[in-house]
């Protein structure tokens, strides 16, 4: 993605052959004198690390707004699918119920999200053998999930509520749920959130990059916008997949409210299949698919995007006056 290799630590696109290249370069064992062994110290400067999760920051807060934004309706028709019992009837009125508080923290989760994943893949390639590059990015995607559950469970929960009808505004839903069911009602499903999130995050993220990768050393150069955007769709849609059933449950706890229809994960699963049978595990999987496919070319797509417009703004001679330092 980004044609300033040498200065793309922030980039998704940078494969693993490009990250042992560069310390081959600035190996000083190799018999390259003391300026290149200084260049290679220069790499680990907390300045680096600091440019690094502001870029991950703004470039993850972006992505997830307007990929959110976009494709609103489309979640809200998934989750009215998957919340309805028995032989109940679908709503399609109100389709964008709830995106504006929803995209309050969608920003901060998403920033979160990259700001925790860009520095996490970069010092676990640095510190695995390449043939575990798949291992650094699925623990990567895992953590940048852990850390954004913080933010993104009660915007799911409010989001949810207010899809189904519950509410009628984001500021009226955090109230009355805090009211009724206490600070913890905002964090209603927490648990199966996590058990859907954390593996989607994990494979989503190790499939794209995985993918790239494998295209990048097969074509000889880096990818374009098209191509990103067509392996995040790819990426997005077979995880989409095969999470759905995971994603019925937390969507069955996340919108039950006081009620308590379901105890929790394994009763919530037992109840589902008694009077609904196993099928039901994979209601709304068309419209999640859809959506998580499109989402993921956008998302990737817009990613990349923000990721090289910002590489392209610093300053360039920042490694050679790092040199002179030294």
């Amino acid at each position: 993605m980004d044609p300033h290799t040498v200065s793309s630590n922030v980039s998704t696109s940078q494969s693993i052959s490009a990250e042992g290249l560069r310390y081959k370069i600035c190996d000083p064992l190799k018999g390259k004198n003391k300026l290149s062994a200084s260049g290679c110290a220069g790499e680990e400067k907390p300045f680096d690390f600091l440019r690094l999760f502001y870029e991950s920051v703004i470039a993850g807060a972006t992505a997830g707004v307007v990929v959110e934004a976009a494709l609103y309706p489309i979640d809200t028709i998934k989750t009215r699918l998957q919340a309805v019992r028995g032989g109940g009837k679908v709503v399609l009125k109100g389709l964008y119920s709830g995106l504006g508080g929803n995209l309050v923290g969608v920003l901060p989760a998403s920033a979160i999200f990259l700001g925790v994943y860009e520095p996490a893949k970069q010092k676990l390639l640095k510190a695995f053998p390449d043939n575990l590059s798949a291992f650094a990015h699925l623990t990567a995607g895992a953590l940048g999930g852990a850390a954004s559950s913080l933010v993104r469970v009660p915007t799911e929960v409010v989001k949810q509520r207010m899809q189904t009808g519950q509410f009628a505004s984001a500021p009226a839903a955090v109230r009355l749920i805090v009211a009724k069911e206490g600070f913890k009602g905002l964090y209603a499903g927490y648990g199966s959130f996590l058990l859907r999130d954390l593996p989607f995050d994990a494979i989503q993220f190790c499939i794209y990059e995985q993918l790239r990768i494998g295209y990048k050393l097969a074509a000889r150069r880096d990818l374009n916008d098209p191509e990103n955007a067509l392996i995040g769709a790819f990426a997005g849609a077979l995880t989409g997949a095969v999470t759905t059933p995971l994603d019925v449950i937390k969507t069955r706890l996340m919108v039950q409210g006081s009620a308590k229809q379901y105890k929790g994960i394994f009763d919530c699963v037992r109840t589902i299949m008694k009077e609904e049978g196993s099928h039901a595990f994979l209601k709304g999987i068309g419209p999640r698919v859809l959506w998580i496919g499109l989402g993921g070319s956008i998302f990737f797509g817009v990613l990349e995007k923000t990721k090289q417009l910002l590489s392209e703004k610093r300053p360039e001679d920042h490694r050679s006056l790092s040199l002179k330092q030294n």
